[in-house]
């Protein structure tokens, strides 16, 4: 073993400096393969390809000392946490007013647009979840959503900005846009 790790060591160590930046990394990481190759010899097939056995092991711990460095900082505990954006308070906010008028929907209409949009389904998974032929899945999910709009703004006055959705709030004080 001594002998072959004699021929290719300078050439494993030009590899290793060609893909690791960090000089004072490559001794070590040279004696990391060594020690690797020493330990399992006995899993060599032949004599013929100890040097792409080496290398293969030099890749192997090469790949082992960059998942063991942290590519980045841990943050001071004195950042806080950034502000959830005005906007996206309000989208939360009427997304919870959806499932209600959403629950008054028909089934017929209901489930396509709940699989669709709040389950990710596409519209042919929907069709094939729901025993329809995609063009009803379509037209169905369509129908819903036009009904669910009609829903809001029966129910809510909604401003909208050019960012989307900047406020809502109630039409009738008998309905409310919150849950």
């Amino acid at each position: 073993m001594e002998a072959h790790w004699d021929a290719h060591k300078e050439r494993l160590r030009a590899y290793i400096i060609s893909k690791v930046d960090d000089l004072s990394a490559v001794d070590d990481i040279l004696q990391e393969v060594y020690f690797k190759a020493h330990t399992r010899q006995h899993t060599l097939k032949s004599e013929e390809s100890m040097g792409g056995w080496l290398y293969r092991i030099a890749y192997n711990t090469i790949m082992d000392h960059f998942r063991q460095q942290k590519p980045w900082e841990e943050l001071p505990d004195y950042l806080e946490a950034p502000v959830e954006d005005e906007s996206e308070q309000v989208y939360s906010g009427l997304v919870e007013c959806l499932q209600p008028l959403m629950d008054e929907l028909p089934d017929k209409y209901r489930l396509p647009l709940q699989l669709a949009e709040l389950d990710g389904f596409t519209q042919k998974q929907v069709a094939e979840q729901l025993g329809l032929s995609l063009t009803a899945a379509k037209s169905r999910i369509q129908r819903a959503r036009v009904k669910l709009r009609e829903r809001y703004t029966d129910c809510c006055a909604i401003e909208v900005g050019r960012s989307g959705v900047t406020d809502y709030y109630p039409r009738d004080s008998q309905r409310s846009c919150t849950p």
